[in-house]
């Protein structure tokens, strides 16, 4: 696939301080463990607990929000735009309020906790019994623009 159609791209990264602090955490397995067993099984056990660490974060943290080629891409899930509806922009206090209290349990949810917006995108499909997707972004305002934009073309 070429990027000369992609419109949108984002990955939806953890925070730094996220990896900061799951290796404080690694860190104090293997004060706990040096001190309990052979420092080499120590020193292995905390190797292997990085390595889980380092796969859960990227993990969690590749999540993709794209839209090319006529397609929005949103984690594993993937529309065509000619079934996307009206896309809104959500502020913190929007987000949270959409994905709780008014949240429609057929929705469907792509949310990472820091990342304060997200995106509300209706969908159009008379066979998909989903009303709309709530997608985290960074750039919540030019994602629903992008998407708004591909609609009227």
């Amino acid at each position: 696939m070429g990027r000369a159609d992609t419109q949108y791209r984002e990955r939806l990264r953890v925070p730094l301080r996220w990896w900061i602090q799951g290796n404080l955490l690694v860190a104090s397995f293997w004060l706990a463990l040096v001190v309990a067993v052979p420092e080499a099984l120590a020193w292995g056990i905390s190797a292997a607990l990085a390595l889980l660490l380092a796969m859960g974060l990227r993990t969690y943290g590749g999540s993709r929000v794209v839209v090319e080629d006529g397609w929005l891409r949103a984690g594993r899930a993937r529309i065509e735009l000619g079934f996307v509806g009206p896309a809104q922009a959500l502020g913190r206090a929007s987000a949270r309020e959409v994905s709780g209290r008014l949240a429609d349990a057929r929705a469907f949810l792509l949310l990472r906790p820091y990342l304060p917006e997200a995106v509300r995108i209706e969908i159009n499909d008379p066979d998909d019994p989903t009303p709309y997707w709530l997608v985290s972004s960074r750039r919540a305002p030019a994602l629903a623009s992008t998407l708004n934009e591909s609609r009227s073309r």
